[in-house]
């Protein structure tokens, strides 16, 4: 009897270690996955004032078409499901109540804007589903400790005031400084980093600023009233139209102040055209991504890439414009992170993967940059490059600048 139950017992360890490579095999699975597909959703501002960047979400389809036709990510096709908040907060909780309740997408992939994902914010947390590589630079993004589940896809804000405070403070030391910006949480991490970057002398050298709100048809008496406060300098935190905007009209006034602008801004076609290229001719700016308009990268293989991309799966969108460019990174980088779940497709493990990504390259982005992040800093950039218009296109001046 004794015999016969040890032979039980051997064979039921023997099961056991024979189940454990087996159970590590196994598939598993949250809401929006399954053995063919992953569902993804994101939000854009398809319509309203912003609806410029609704080519970000064409662009991220297109990518992940290319990814399907490729044959998907681990044999499973990729499906963005992107749809319209019109820039408006209270939109956009309506439409990720959508995505996650109704659609049951995996998570929220790159969705547009500061103040519309600061709105689903504690939602996504709560249920703990991924706001990966959110559209949105402010520094608020990197806590992990109390928002494990939202991680910005863009350079913090404020590593970008370093960079343009330095580059004030060695090319224009008696700057006389003034602001635009978008009266929110975007716009105000600028005033609220150059006041911290100058510290005691910025008393001295912020000489003006002034708001705006996105749904404001102009910004000319803003402008008008910032030429008066007598500023050489001019800080522009505001998206592709007021930029355009303020550059006509300070270039109408025969106002020719030192400026810099914030990268969501910087676009050829979106922002300088509009302005005139003369209107836009050396200002300083701020990027991670390789500039498209480049001619010295038309033989560089990763901008072959991209035009190949954008030529066979998005014709129809402008391979000069950034926010195409984004797409194409963000696109990669969400594929990483896919890629390494395997088979453990949860919420958690996604996190898990994008919290742990050691100087990733993706196509399109500067040399000298890489992506890396750790479980307890999300801040995927750790450097940007500074950069100039020079009529034709962003050309890096001076080398990268880090937290």
């Amino acid at each position: 009897m004794l015999k016969h139950l040890c032979s039980i017992r051997s064979v039921a360890a023997a099961c056991v270690v024979l189940a454990a490579p087996f159970a590590h095999a196994q598939k598993t699975y949250d809401p929006g996955v399954s053995d063919t597909e992953i569902r993804l959703g994101q939000t854009t501002p398809y319509s309203g004032p912003l609806s410029a960047y609704g080519t970000f979400g064409r662009a991220g389809v297109a990518y992940f078409s290319k990814i399907n036709a490729e044959g998907g990510v681990n044999g499973r096709k990729l499906t963005l499901l992107t749809v319209d908040d019109g820039f408006s907060p209270p939109k956009t909780v309506e439409q990720t109540r959508k995505l996650i309740e109704r659609d049951e997408v995996f998570f929220l992939f790159a969705p547009v804007g500061t103040a519309t994902n600061l709105a689903v914010q504690k939602y996504l947390n709560a249920k703990k589903i991924p706001q990966l590589f959110l559209q949105s630079g402010i520094p608020h993004w990197n806590d992990p400790a109390n928002f494990p589940y939202s991680m910005s896809g863009l350079p913090n804000y404020a590593t970008e005031v370093k960079a343009f405070t330095r580059y004030i403070i060695a090319n224009k030391p008696d700057a006389r400084i003034a602001i635009l910006y978008q009266n929110d949480d975007f716009g105000k991490e600028y005033l609220k980093g150059l006041k911290e970057n100058l510290g005691a002398t910025a008393e001295k050298m912020l000489v003006g600023a002034a708001s705006f709100e996105v749904t404001d048809p102009t910004i000319t008496s803003q402008i008008i009233s910032l030429q008066a406060s007598g500023a050489d300098t001019l800080l522009l935190a505001a998206t592709q139209k007021q930029t355009a905007q303020a550059l006509r009209q300070a270039y109408d006034m025969s106002w020719r102040p030192l400026t810099l602008i914030a990268f969501p801004a910087v676009s050829i076609g979106r922002t300088f055209v509009p302005a005139g290229i003369e209107a836009s001719k050396g200002i300083i700016a701020s990027s991670v991504f390789v500039d498209p308009s480049d001619p010295a990268k038309r033989d560089d293989p990763d901008y072959r890439a991209y035009a190949a991309f954008m030529d066979k799966y998005y014709p129809e969108g402008d391979k000069l414009d950034g926010l195409n460019v984004a797409a194409f990174v963000e696109g990669q980088l969400v594929v990483e992170v896919l890629r390494r779940c395997g088979n453990m497709l949860t919420r958690e493990n996604v996190m898990k993967q994008a919290a742990n990504l050691k100087d990733v390259k993706a196509a399109m982005l500067m040399r000298g940059v890489t992506v890396n992040t750790s479980p307890t800093n999300y801040n995927m950039f750790k450097v940007v490059q500074p950069v100039t218009f020079n009529g034709k296109f962003m050309a890096p001046i001076g080398g990268l600048v880090g937290e």
